[in-house]
């Protein structure tokens, strides 16, 4: 028994992903253990208040996050807004020592403006160009807490009116005590008959998912289990898995749940 325990592997440690509290970080970071455990490597999620740092100190090995909101991090005087410019230019600011994986050209939770009908014809175009055209006439209302541009191409609209909740911040927009709300492309609660602006000039930065790394801490396997992701994620699952953490459900079983309809290494 003693010289079979001594020639024994050692068990493999376990990959720690790094999250915020907030349960969307922790979805995302989920859906990474979840794509490593696919995989074969297991990993797991630590939660701390700031996870960027413990990736530089080389206390937790993967951070997943959003591009934009990773640039502005890293650069925070960085202009690119379109998905490729942001991802390009977060590579060349990220620390020594850190490399990030392939984003979700699929997936995004970018900063949008929802508008009712009477307010896109009004402005003629359901496009963020129609805004920028009537910059002086924008209302805008937030969600407390919400992350939102303060400018919108040559457009710096007054400061948005805060709201508690996205249904006090929507109906304040049918009522018409406000004519724009910022939203998300990937949030689970727009009202159907709003009108989300789209943005084809990129005017607003692009926020992309995607994981960053402890570069000569993961096999080549590993990196590759990372990236699979982004091959497969896309706004509208994103949007569905929020919808859930939104009705209580625990972040890694809305993750699991999510791998177990989208396997990877399948071909779509």
């Amino acid at each position: 028994m003693l010289a079979a325990g001594c020639g024994a592997h050692p068990t493999p440690s376990s990959i720690p992903v790094g999250a915020t509290g907030d349960p969307e970080s922790q979805l995302i970071a989920h859906l990474y253990v979840a794509a490593l455990g696919f995989y074969g490597s297991a990993a797991h999620v630590e939660v701390s208040q700031d996870p960027l740092d413990r990736l530089d100190s080389g206390d937790v090995t993967v951070v997943p996050g959003f591009t934009g909101r990773l640039l502005a991090r890293f650069d925070p005087g960085a202009a690119a807004r379109a998905d490729v410019q942001v991802y390009r230019t977060l590579l060349a600011a990220l620390p020594e020592g850190v490399a990030a994986g392939d984003y979700t050209t699929s997936a995004e939770d970018k900063p949008t403006v929802a508008v009712t009908q009477r307010t896109a014809d009004a402005w003629g175009g359901r496009d963020v160009t129609a805004l920028v055209r009537h910059c002086p006439d924008v209302t805008a209302g937030a969600v407390k807490g919400t992350r939102w541009p303060s400018s919108i191409g040559t457009c710096t609209p007054r400061t948005a009116r805060e709201f508690a909740s996205d249904d006090a911040m929507f109906a304040a927009l049918r009522s018409g005590e406000i004519n724009a709300a910022w939203t998300t492309s990937a949030a689970p609660d727009v009202p159907s008959e709003a009108v989300v602006l789209s943005d084809k000039t990129s005017l607003v930065r692009a926020e992309n998912v995607v994981p960053l790394y402890r570069r000569n801490v993961l096999s080549e396997s590993q990196v590759l289990a990372l990236n699979e992701i982004a091959g497969v994620l896309d706004t509208g699952s994103l949007a569905d898995m929020r919808r859930q953490l939104a009705e209580g459900t625990e972040p890694g079983l809305v993750a699991g749940k999510w791998l177990d309809a989208h396997p990877l290494g399948v071909s779509n």
